[in-house]
């Protein structure tokens, strides 16, 4: 019961994924890719010259396919009831949204500079950023945090990157982008979390 408790927010972001995929298939085509691109998914000149900055975050929530929707919420899961037990609830949430929005962002710059734009979606930017939290998170923690070890987070990263580099198809900046974010949002937050916890602490001895 406990360990459910400490994943509650894993268990929301999952919940609200895949609520988010039936309720578009409801309405048309979930592997549409004009079809998401109408209903938030990320595309450059929208971003940039239509300032729909919005899709940012709505196209963390949206999946082109059953298989893209699995992928992601299956690490997600594997990840997140890790992570979430060692940052708690308002840490892994700023994790989460804010690793996938990095990962949009150097996607969104590389596609500019490049001048190749294509439409993407899907919470992978996300995930990786909780990927990048445990890494640095098993590294404080001198090679274990939860049941993940460093040396096989480091082997699930490089293997991630991997498949994803030699896969047609994958917004590989964003998966990068995610992981960067996450990795050091962990180092501030979580330095932020124990300078709060020793004050509190020495507030609490002087009382």
């Amino acid at each position: 019961m406990q360990g459910k408790k400490k994943a509650i927010c894993t268990t929301g972001f999952i919940i609200v994924n895949i609520g988010i995929f039936l309720g578009i298939m409801l309405i048309g085509k979930d592997g549409d890719t004009m079809f998401l691109l109408e209903h938030g998914a990320m595309y450059a000149p929208y971003i940039l010259e239509g300032k729909e900055y919005y899709r940012l975050v709505t196209s963390m929530f949206l999946h082109f396919g059953m298989q893209h929707l699995l992928n992601n919420m299956v690490m997600l899961g594997a990840l997140g009831w890790n992570l979430e037990a060692v940052t708690g609830k308002i840490r892994f949430i700023l994790i989460y949204m804010f690793s996938g929005i990095g990962g949009n962002l150097l996607s969104l710059f590389l596609n500019r500079n490049s001048g190749v734009y294509v439409v993407s979606a899907g919470a992978s930017g996300a995930v990786f950023g909780l990927m990048g939290a445990l890494l640095f998170a098993a590294i404080r923690n001198r090679g274990h945090v939860g049941r993940v070890s460093r040396r096989g987070l480091f082997f699930m990263v490089a293997l991630s990157l991997y498949f994803g580099l030699s896969s047609s198809g994958v917004d590989n900046a964003a998966h990068i982008g995610g992981l960067i974010c996450g990795f050091l949002l962990e180092a501030v937050l979580g330095e932020i979390w124990q300078i709060f916890r020793r004050s509190r602490y020495r507030s609490h001895r002087e009382s």
